[in-house]
């Protein structure tokens, strides 16, 4: 839909029935999918791939040059899958030569005042709560949550299904399928709500909130608990998920709420 108030470069690639606001700014090399909305005073810059159905709310700026002083003006990209929400004032800065890439996935909601910086991949069907401030190269498992006002460090991991507090500072990386509270940011449960309402039976949740607590409450350290998890427990699409998780952590894993380290 051509809109007289908006600026569209015309080397820009836009579905016949993409609706732009007013005052509203897309850049070159930028393709958006079919059905999305652009919402008035939206900043689409260079690089932006955004998929079908997705609405993008005022204030927004999507594909922006990074926050990195190493960036040297390399084409990277900014991708967001179809039928995602992203509120208003949000922030996404396209990659560095790291990944070339950032990535927000399919069915996602960003909500206002959030920052995702360059090279973040955020799964699919994740939430990122109001004024999330998510540092370069996080990765996000599908169907976690960050609450509201949290910081998140660079290269920090997020497993799936994940819920965190908000107002958290996460230094350290969440392991799928927990709860994450308190300062500092600890264990505190499974998500085991979260999962029973994506269709996880009990026998699943139990074998889960059982491999937390030989990881977390046996006394057990890491790779004691990861040794003890695999002999003890049959293999599983989550036993394997989690053991994988933890032993590939670059910056280790968040501690337990009992554990000395945590305090």
């Amino acid at each position: 839909m051509n809109q007289p108030l908006a600026y569209i470069h015309p080397e820009a690639r836009i579905a016949q029935n993409v609706v732009v606001e007013p005052f509203s700014t897309i850049y070159k090399n930028v393709e958006i999918g079919e059905g999305t909305w652009i919402g008035p005073n939206v900043t689409i810059m260079e690089g932006a791939r955004i998929g079908k159905n997705c609405k993008i709310y005022p204030g927004a700026v999507i594909s922006s040059v990074p926050q990195d002083l190493k960036f040297a003006g390399e084409e990277t990209t900014a991708i967001i899958g179809d039928n995602t929400v992203i509120r208003e004032c949000v922030t996404i800065s396209r990659g560095t030569i790291d990944k070339m890439k950032t990535v927000v996935g399919s069915n996602c909601l960003i909500m206002s005042y959030a920052h995702i910086a360059h090279d973040c991949i955020v799964g699919n069907n994740c939430i990122v709560v109001n004024a999330v401030q998510m540092a370069g190269h996080v990765e996000m498992g599908d169907y976690a949550i960050i609450g509201g006002s949290s910081a998140v460090h660079q290269f920090v991991k997020i497993g799936a299904h994940a819920m965190i507090s908000g107002g958290s500072l996460v230094r350290k990386d969440v392991p799928p399928f927990v709860k994450a509270a308190r300062e500092p940011l600890t264990y505190a449960g499974i998500n085991s709500i979260g999962l029973r309402r994506r269709g996880f039976n009990s026998e699943q949740i139990n074998e889960v909130q059982q491999i937390y607590r030989i990881l977390f409450m046996s006394g057990n350290n890491t790779t004691e608990a990861l040794d003890k998890i695999e002999l003890d427990m049959a293999p599983s699409r989550e036993r394997d998920e989690i053991i994988n998780f933890v032993r590939n952590s670059g910056r280790g894993i968040i501690k337990s709420y009992f554990s000395k380290d945590a305090n």
